[in-house]
């Protein structure tokens, strides 16, 4: 049974209702629960989950820009005399930054072209099973989509201009 009461004091309004429900059903016994406690319980479990999935998705992307700072460095470091030459040569540190940066944007995008469909896929499941229930749209893929790009820009902009301000005498003195 569902009752809907407005009252501020609740003592009271149960203790009627307890006498209400001892003289009518005396065999039964008398047990309540609010709604909103029982609405939240059902939720508890996906309000858990979603501290699981952003505590793991953090750490994805840690973990992630990890490996993007090791392959800017790796890849700065291989071509430590193709950077020097460019410099000798004229070229700006942002033309430099930019030659470094634009592999790794490339690696980006691709990975986003192969996680968006199944993102889109795996949220519609989830959403599925809610009665109310909040639809995906494409703005939200095109803000996931910029927010990987400026973190892995971040990322890989830290070797990409330490290598482009870097002597280039260091890296061509052993030719």
């Amino acid at each position: 049974m569902i009752v809907s009461v407005n009252s501020d004091n609740y003592t009271s309004v149960l203790a009627k209702m307890e006498s209400l429900w001892r003289k009518n059903l005396p065999t039964v016994p008398f047990e309540y629960q609010f709604l909103d406690e029982v609405v939240q319980k059902q939720y508890e479990s996906e309000v858990t989950l979603g501290n699981i999935i952003n505590s793991f998705t953090l750490m994805a992307i840690l973990i992630s820009c990890l490996g993007l700072l090791g392959l800017a460095s790796f890849s700065a470091e291989q071509r430590s005399k193709e950077i020097g030459i460019r410099k000798v040569l004229g070229a700006s540190v942002s033309g430099i930054v930019q030659l470094l940066s634009k592999d790794f944007l490339r690696l980006v995008a691709v990975s986003f072209v192969i996680a968006t469909p199944i993102a889109w896929w795996s949220m519609n499941k989830w959403l599925a099973a809610f009665a109310y229930r909040v639809p995906v749209t494409w703005w939200m893929f095109a803000m996931a989509g910029l927010i990987a790009i400026f973190i892995a820009m971040f990322t890989v902009s830290f070797q990409a201009i330490k290598a482009a301000i870097a002597n280039p005498v260091k890296s061509l003195k052993t030719e």
